[in-house]
């Protein structure tokens, strides 16, 4: 199912080719905080995106109110036709984030959904876009801090 966004924008500009569509709805779900706004950040820089969200998905966690420590990126970028495996990707997009994810870093889980914009329009196509949020936790090992 494609994000009400994407539905919006189609109905809206039938003019636009597929790719300046996309570009028009580039940032559509950042997150706020500054652990998200220093992702955001890197990646924009990193990637050049033509898409990007940054989820912050730590509510759904067993963490204290206001946590930034569990996030979904969606990174769509040309600077990923040469890591032509989504393993290569996310090697990309880790490194960039490694002070992040690190183990004493902020950020507990990364979740990375990183590809082409061809491959994102292939999937916009065939109305795949969505990148729905992650499972709910299931209880986790106990050692973030409980919620408040």
């Amino acid at each position: 199912m494609l994000p009400n966004i994407l539905r919006q924008s189609r109905s809206t500009s039938s003019r636009l080719s597929p790719l300046l569509l996309l570009r028009s709805i580039m940032t559509s779900n950042i997150a706020k905080g500054p652990v998200s706004e220093a992702i955001a950040e890197k990646l924009t820089s990193s990637f050049s995106p033509v898409h990007l969200e940054v989820r912050n998905e730590s509510h759904m966690h067993n963490v204290p109110t206001g946590s930034e420590t569990h996030f979904k990126v969606v990174v769509i970028s040309e600077k990923f036709k040469d890591a032509r495996t989504p393993l290569k990707r996310h090697r990309l997009v880790n490194d960039t984030l490694k002070l992040e994810v690190a183990a004493d870093g902020p950020v507990h889980a990364l979740s990375i959904v990183a590809m082409t914009p061809d491959k994102w329009q292939e999937k916009v196509e065939k109305g795949e876009a969505g990148v729905g949020p992650s499972p709910s936790c299931r209880g986790g090992d106990g050692s973030l801090p409980k919620r408040n």
